[in-house]
């Protein structure tokens, strides 16, 4: 049995199912008893692999259940409302959807200002309030936390990792009384800093680990270089599924499309930590772009240093960092391209936003370098990780060795500057050549294992 959507695309029933009834057996689900996939946070990432999942295993309703919690109460503003009843009308394919469910009249009366709408309501509509250009599947959606998680099998964390701690720590008190422990995908790349006993990086799984006592090997980290809209309109993609073997390559299974493969890593923390230092790049990368009007030049000028300084941090963190090296710079790649961290580089370049607003902005959800820039200052700051200077001979912290992150951090953790000082940095003619950076890296013993909490 196939089914056709309105793409063009084609979905095999039975293909599904086997990988369906794979997974149900790998966890040993009995008959009767629905495999139960719950997404906490509905971001765009969050919500686009909600929607694939329901686009592909829905239809299986006695062997799944997918559901989506979101937060109840966020209001979408007046022209919010606006440009989602343009979307609507202009895909006739979701008019007639909307038609046949009596949902439509709502989102006139909205258009017209007679009524509000909610974020987890127009989510039930298969539309997310950060990415309203790009209309969903119809998705299940739970304001209720405890409703959503109590007898989840798999939980996928798709919450910025600055919310993640406070949501788990509140899931771990709905889980006090289970007997099997269910198996967590965080799909957040974002870090912490801490310093005590000695200066370490706090990943979003180690968070979930740390705050539900869900042990190291069933949470796992997937990532990968895309755009989550894209990949929503089947635009071929690949992505990683990093962690424990018993459950990575099983997972990797079910979760591969034709047009979105899932390899299977190892290496859980490193993989989350590249997904988070490139955030931090691509909004200084913004922010050239709009200073110089989309100068080739400029871009890549920057490009050429932030790889370098983005290379010579991976040498402190992995031991065998060549083999990040393509990764890092595929998903770095399509963030510059499109990703939001690269377009609120630009708005503050170009003054349409300012720091004042915060880093949780309309329409497009938390902005994960931010936060990125401060830990990873914090962390590449501390004199116990000092490295030898190429040309003075003398111990630095290995910040010192990174002016675009100085740079970034001065401009939007102290704010003390503006975004020209990106500028300023690049043309700052003390730089060394970027290979020299990585030269550096390259012939020293820079691993620091502790870093990433290893002895």
């Amino acid at each position: 049995m196939n089914l056709s959507h309105s793409n063009g695309s084609t979905h095999n029933f039975n293909g599904f199912e086997e990988k369906l009834d794979e997974l149900r057996r790998v966890l040993g689900k009995s008959d009767g008893d629905p495999l139960r996939i719950v997404g906490v946070g509905a971001g765009a990432w969050g919500s686009v692999f909600a929607a694939l999942l329901q686009d592909s295993y829905g239809q299986f309703r006695e062997k799944v259940q997918i559901r989506i919690w979101r937060r109840a109460g966020r209001i979408l503003d007046k022209a919010t409302a606006e440009h989602l009843f343009e979307v609507i009308n202009s895909r006739e394919d979701v008019l007639r959807r909307l038609i046949r469910r009596c949902a439509y009249l709502k989102y006139v009366e909205a258009r017209l200002g007679d009524r509000v709408l909610y974020a987890d309501e127009i989510l039930k509509d298969g539309f997310c309030l950060n990415m309203i250009d790009t209309p969903l599947c119809p998705l299940k959606v739970v304001t209720n936390l405890q409703e959503a998680v109590w007898d989840a099998d798999i939980v996928v964390n798709g919450l910025p990792s600055t919310e993640t701690r406070e949501v788990f720590e509140e899931i771990s008190k709905y889980w006090k009384e289970r007997i099997t422990v269910p198996i967590i995908i965080s799909l957040a790349k974002g870090i912490e800093a801490a310093l005590q006993p000695v200066p370490h990086i706090i990943t979003p799984t180690l968070m979930i680990n740390r705050a539900t006592r869900v042990p190291i090997e069933n949470i796992l980290y997937l990532g990968g270089p895309n755009i989550a809209s894209e990949i929503y309109n089947k635009e071929y993609a690949n992505a990683r599924i990093c962690g424990a073997e018993k459950w990575r390559k099983p997972l990797a299974n079910f979760l591969r499309q034709p047009q979105f493969i899932v390899w299977d890593n190892s290496d859980l923390v490193t993989h989350e930590v590249m997904g988070g230092l490139k955030n931090v790049y691509a909004i200084g990368a913004g922010m050239v772009a709009a200073l110089t009007n989309e100068s080739a030049t400029s871009k890549s000028v920057y490009f050429a240093h932030c790889t370098s300084e983005m290379i010579f941090i991976t040498y402190l963190l992995a031991e065998e960092p060549e083999k990040l090296a393509g990764p890092l710079l595929a998903d770095t790649y399509v963030t510059l391209l499109k990703g939001r961290n690269a377009w609120y580089g630009q708005m503050l370049a170009k003054g349409e936003l300012s720091l004042d607003m915060g880093d949780s902005i309309s329409g497009k959800g938390m902005i994960q370098g931010v936060s990125a820039v401060g830990a990873f200052y914090e962390i590449l700051s501390q004199s116990s990780l000092n490295v030898l200077h190429p040309e003075d001979n003398k111990p630095v912290a290995p910040v010192q060795l990174c002016p675009i992150l100085k740079t970034l951090y001065k401009i939007l953790i102290k704010r003390d500057g503006s975004p020209q000082a990106i500028l300023e940095a690049l043309r700052d003619e003390t730089l060394n050549d970027p290979r020299d950076r990585i030269e550096l890296a390259q012939s020293h013993a820079f691993y620091r294992p502790s870093l990433l909490g290893q002895p």
